[in-house]
């Protein structure tokens, strides 16, 4: 079972560092796909991590946020740098089988609960 932790409430331009970790399960083999849903909008994704380390990202955040994986820990982390309050939503991680699709929920299987980001201006 996937657990995101980490958001938090934040002023304008701070920074988050989201993790996200299985206990029962190794994510080694998993892409990891990072989503977020703001009050009120579709669940968008955000960025994405393959197994062997390669990102992507959406244009919204890219350059700002950082995706990255510690197998040792089994934990995927998300830094998120320079945060707007355009980017308050709640955020989810999800196992998938590669990142070409990373903006499509519906190919990403197991979700985590989501853990709460809120940008103040």
């Amino acid at each position: 079972q996937l657990v995101e932790s980490g958001g938090d409430l934040v002023q304008s331009g701070g920074s988050l560092r989201l993790s996200c970790t299985d206990s029962r399960y190794t994510l080694d083999y998993y892409a990891i796909g990072w989503f977020r849903q703001a009050p009120g909008k579709d669940r968008e994704g955000v960025s994405c991590i393959h197994h062997d380390g390669t990102t992507r990202y959406a244009d919204s955040v890219k350059g700002r946020f950082t995706a990255s994986r510690d197998k040792a820990k089994n934990t995927i982390y998300l830094q998120l740098n320079n945060l707007q309050p355009e980017d308050t939503a709640v955020y989810y991680c999800a196992t998938g089988w590669d990142c070409s699709g990373y903006t499509d929920s519906k190919l990403f299987g197991a979700w985590g609960q989501g853990t709460q980001v809120t940008v103040s201006s």
